[in-house]
């Protein structure tokens, strides 16, 4: 199945110079509760932005190149591995759209901030085809920028 995991502001905005624009401790927390123990689906530009490979989780990159860091996937064998085991899609923009037709449950955590001048954005979610399923509301700790909600939508 896919899942598609991410964090937005409350205009859509997901990225700006190739980072995230904001510093939430809770909700990488999240990020990692979900994600811990599996499979995460990323594309090039997510895979070089990260420090290096996460802790407990196997990481493809969707990439048309050869890469001897890390294992590589084209769309056909990423569908493919769907099949048989949960696979969490962490962006970038790019990919979410390429993703989003084929996603059963999604993971968005609202950021409650409006980023100036972001560069990469998530797809537009229709209602009609996701329902929130889960929609919680956390006040910032000490150790984030903002308020955020976390949602949990399925088709």
């Amino acid at each position: 199945m896919i899942i598609m995991i991410y964090a937005c502001d409350e205009n859509n905005a997901i990225g700006k110079d190739g980072d995230l624009p904001w510093r939430q401790s809770t909700d990488l927390q999240h990020f990692k509760s979900i994600t811990s123990g599996g499979t995460i689906v990323m594309g090039r530009k997510t895979w070089e932005s990260l420090p290096g490979k996460l802790p407990n989780r196997r990481h493809v990159v969707l990439t048309r190149g050869i890469r001897t860091d890390v294992e590589t996937a084209t769309f056909d064998e990423i569908m493919e591995m769907a099949k048989s085991q949960d696979l969490f899609v962490i962006g970038g923009g790019e990919i979410y759209e390429l993703f989003l037709p084929h996603a059963e449950i999604i993971h968005r955590t609202i950021i409650h901030c409006i980023v100036e001048q972001p560069d990469t954005f998530a797809p537009e979610i229709d209602d009609s085809i996701f329902a929130t399923m889960e929609n919680n509301f956390v006040e910032k700790s000490p150790r984030d920028q903002y308020d955020m909600t976390f949602q949990k939508l399925s088709k």
